[in-house]
This record gives C-alpha cells, sequence and structure tokens, in this order.
C-alpha cells in the first residue's frame, strides 16, 4: 500500500530504542545522534557544491566540445573543397605539360627545317656564284624571241621569289613555334604555382581538421569523467539522506518510546506530542516520512504528502490528482483511513 520517502534503517532504530532507558540515559546518545547528522548533512552540502561545481564545468566542456566538432566538420569541408580544386589543377596542369612537350617537338622539328632550307640557301648561292647570276642583260640578249624574253624574265623572278620566300616561310613558322612554347610554358608555370598553394592550404586545413577533431575526443573523455562523478556524488547524497532520516527516525522513536516509559508529567507530554501531535498517525513516522512537509515527493516511488501515500493508494481511499497537491485536511483523512485500515504497518518508519 504505502512506502516510506527513504529506506528504513530498522537496526539503527532499535539499536537506540535499546540504549534509551531513561531520560538521563538518552541525552549522550542523541547527542552523538545530533553530531553524526549534522557532519552527515555537512558532507551533503560540500558533495552538492561539488556538484554543481562540476555541472557548471560539465556544461562549459560540453559547449566546448560542439565547438570544436563544428570546426572539424567545416574544416573537413573546406579540406574535401580544396582537394577537388587541386585534383582539377593537376589535370590541367598536366595538359599544359603534354602542349610544353608537343611545342618543344615543334620547335625543334622547325629548327630542323629551318637549318635545312638555310643549307639549301647556301647551296643555291654557291651555285649562282659557280654558273653565275643572270642579269638582265644576259636574259635579254639570250632569249630567242619577246615570248622567249617574257618567260625567260617570270621564271628568274620566279626562282627569286621562291628562295627569299622558303627562307622568310620557315623562319616565321619557327617564330609562331617559339611564342607558343613561351606562352604554354608561363601557362605551365602559373598552374604549377597555383598547385602549390592549393596543396598548402590544404595541408593547413588538415592540420586544424585534426587538432579540432583530437581538442573535441579530449573534451569528450573530460565530459565523461565529469558526468561519472556527477552520478557517484548523487549516489553518496542519496545514501547519506537516507542514513540521516533513518538516525531521525530512530530517534524519534526511541523519544517516544522513552517518554512512554516515563511516569513524570513531561514525559507524557512529551509522548502527546510524538504519538499524537497534530497528524493523525504518530508524530515521529510523519517526521521521518517527509519532515512534516504536505508538499513533500520522494523522486524515486512517486510518494507524496507529509504522509508519503502512493499515488495508486491516495486514489484506492478517494483522493484526485497527486498526494502532495491534496490539502492539508484531505491528507489527515485520507492517512486517518489508512490508519483504522492497516495501523502502523502502512509505514516503513513505524517499525
Amino acid at each position: 500500500m504505502h512506502e516510506t520517502a527513504f529506506p528504513p534503517r530498522r537496526r539503527l532504530a532499535a539499536g537506540l530504542a535499546a540504549l534509551l532507558c531513561g531520560l538521563c540515559a538518552l541525552a549522550a546518545p542523541a547527542a552523538a545522534g545530533a553530531a553524526d547528522v549534522s557532519a552527515l548533512q555537512t558532507r551533503v552540502a560540500d558533495a552538492k557544491a561539488q556538484a554543481g561545481a562540476l555541472a557548471a564545468d560539465l556544461r562549459a566542456k560540453q559547449a566546448q566540445m560542439v565547438a570544436a566538432e563544428q570546426q572539424a566538420a567545416a574544416a573537413a569541408a573546406r579540406e574535401q573543397q580544396l582537394t577537388s580544386l587541386l585534383a582539377v589543377g593537376e589535370e590541367r596542369a598536366a595538359r599544359l605539360g603534354e602542349a610544353v612537350d608537343r611545342s618543344q617537338h615543334r620547335l625543334v622539328e622547325e629548327r630542323r627545317r629551318l637549318r635545312r632550307a638555310r643549307v639549301a640557301l647556301a647551296q643555291r648561292l654557291v651555285d649562282i656564284y659557280k654558273s653565275g647570276s643572270p642579269d638582265a642583260v644576259e636574259v635579254v640578249l639570250s632569249s630567242k624571241g619577246f615570248d622567249d624574253l617574257v618567260a625567260r624574265t617570270d621564271y628568274l623572278r620566279m626562282i627569286q621569289d621562291s628562295d627569299n620566300a622558303l627562307a622568310g616561310r620557315v623562319e616565321q613558322v619557327r617564330n609562331v613555334v617559339r611564342h607558343v612554347l613561351a606562352v604554354t610554358t608561363e601557362l605551365k608555370a602559373r598552374a604549377d604555382a597555383y598547385n602549390v598553394r592549393l596543396a598548402s592550404a590544404r595541408d593547413q586545413i588538415s592540420a586544424v581538421r585534426a587538432a579540432a577533431e583530437t581538442q573535441a575526443s579530449q573534451l569528450a573523455t573530460i565530459s565523461a569523467s565529469r558526468q561519472a562523478t556527477i552520478v557517484s556524488l548523487q549516489s553518496q547524497i542519496g545514501g547519506w539522506v537516507q542514513d540521516i532520516q533513518a538516525a531521525r527516525a530512530a530517534a524519534a522513536k526511541a523519544a517516544a518510546e522513552q517518554a512512554q516509559a516515563a511516569s513524570v508529567p513531561s514525559a507524557q507530554t512529551e509522548i502527546g506530542r510524538w504519538l499524537g501531535g497534530p497528524y493523525s498517525i504518530p508524530t515521529y513516522i510523519v517526521m521521518c516520512e517527509s519532515g512534516g512537509n504536505y508538499g513533500a515527493v520522494n523522486p524515486s516511488s512517486g510518494a507524496g504528502g507529509a504522509y508519503q501515500i502512493l499515488p495508486s493508494t491516495w486514489q484506492l481511499y478517494g483522493g484526485s490528482g497527486a498526494p502532495q497537491s491534496g490539502s492539508k485536511a484531505q491528507q489527515d483523512q485520507i492517512a486517518a483511513q489508512i490508519w483504522g485500515d492497516s495501523g502502523g504497518g502502512a509505514w516503513v518508519c513505524a517499525g
């Protein structure tokens, strides 16, 4: 039906009850128990402060990790882009290199042609020197008529034009080849320089990416360590809180038992305060369960209110909503009904 907000410490309560033989015997153990509770509360406060500092540091580390991951992703994308550009640049440089090779080969061939043409012209000059260069007078005197004169004159002019044209054409082709080679070589040099810059930029981006990935990995390790430490602290805090509640419950129960056994009026008054009081069940049970807080909630079991009633039990006795949301009167009424049906057996703190 009902579970307490904190696991019981029955052996501790029984031990404290056995030691409380009278009001005089109660004083020293109660002081010792208060000292233990105070020490535990100090530990809880210190652990909460440490957990808070770790949580703040964890949030900062996680933010840094996200930033490092984003930087690594951006660097990886840029690295891929530069790699693609470098591949295109290297392909273009390769084509220009082939063009340079072709131009150099053609220049070699044209130089050979020029040398052959020059050799032919030289030989032509030698032949003219040996045979004598025909002049206009010789052509006129040796011609057999006007038609023959015209033919001889045209032939002589054609020979001279052909000799001049041959040397000029070869020289022109050689100059064109030289120009193409120069332009292609310049383009090849520019492409190579561009590729060098691309490769350098890619390597720099790659280094940035690697550094960002390393930083993100380190931050992830630190975050995992921080989370583990926080979980450990939370577990310790939970155990200490349970010990505090158990010590308080044992002390309250022992005080009630001692007051009940005493015959003096002050002891009877104490019994009335712990067994009766403003609650529908003995006060020490309520104090053990919730410390008298009508809005208390047990995060593990869901029990709520001053009497720490489970939601299912609350609804069974006609309650609506959550137990801790009910009014004081409603919580007192349902707790009284539960006590009437089950007695102290419905509360673990009852022992």
